[in-house]
């Protein structure tokens, strides 16, 4: 059997207020399979955004283990996890988290400058990546020029430009209307189909409903992971009443 692209056992994270200490994980394990998209979901403080500042070496737990592509991560200095997070990880956040001035060539440009590739290639790259999400026609417009849908598609062309073997997704369309939130989940499962692994959060279960698995969480733990046949975003999108669509985002 193949190894698990993702996989965590016993996870432990604790966070000191004042005398308070809370544990946001509670011996949280999981395995997450390369090509998979999953949803993670839970009410506030369940311990799901510490799960994923894990994942994504954002932070270290105090306890536990977690191997990402073979490759043990839990014990990393900063030094080791920033590499990490670089080569193997792309994030996609609710605010889109774009410099205003730049534009979407150049903010899709950004990860590759932490590489020693030369300029010319890391804007190839950062091109095909917008044509990739269809923005080829807008490599030169800056943020304020862009809808939502659109700057979250940057956004998305900048956390492939590493070709990354994992992207997370925080609350992806949280600052989305109803339409440009399938836009970008049809994307999103665009790119799952071609092989890229998707693990987002969501409070959203209709959002939730378009990843092949959801786990929940609760209390630092997992009290649910169920597998489903997802929902077809670019379908839905479809069937939407005529007042609702327009022009793609």
């Amino acid at each position: 059997m193949a190894e698990p692209l993702l996989a965590v056992r016993d996870l432990v994270k604790e966070y000191r207020m004042g005398d308070t200490v809370v544990r946001a994980l509670a011996g949280v394990s999981l395995t997450i399979a390369a090509g998979e998209m999953v949803a993670v979901m839970g009410p506030s403080g369940s311990g799901k955004s510490t799960f994923m500042n894990i994942i994504g070496c954002l932070d270290r737990p105090d306890a536990g283990s977690y191997t990402l592509a073979g490759e043990p991560v839990q014990a990393m200095d900063g030094d080791a996890l920033a590499a990490v997070r670089n080569r193997r990880i792309g994030f996609v956040f609710q605010q889109f988290n774009l410099l205003p001035r730049t534009s979407a060539l150049l903010n899709a440009e950004l990860p590759l400058l932490y590489t020693s590739l030369p300029r010319a290639e890391r804007l190839r790259r950062a091109t095909r990546r917008l044509q990739q999400v269809g923005l080829g026609e807008r490599l030169d417009h800056h943020p304020r020029q862009l809808s939502g849908g659109q700057q979250q598609r940057v956004a998305i062309a900048r956390a492939l430009v590493n070709d990354p073997v994992l992207v997370l997704a925080d609350e992806p369309t949280g600052a989305l209307d109803s339409r440009t939130s399938l836009e970008v989940m049809a994307l999103l499962q665009q790119l799952n189909r071609e092989g890229i692994t998707v693990v987002l959060v969501t409070h959203e279960h209709d959002i939730a409903e378009f990843a092949g698995r959801i786990v929940l969480f609760r209390d630092g733990q997992v009290v649910s992971d169920r597998q489903h046949p997802p929902r077809d975003a670019a379908q839905a999108l479809r069937e939407l009443p005529a007042a609702q669509s327009g022009p793609a985002p």
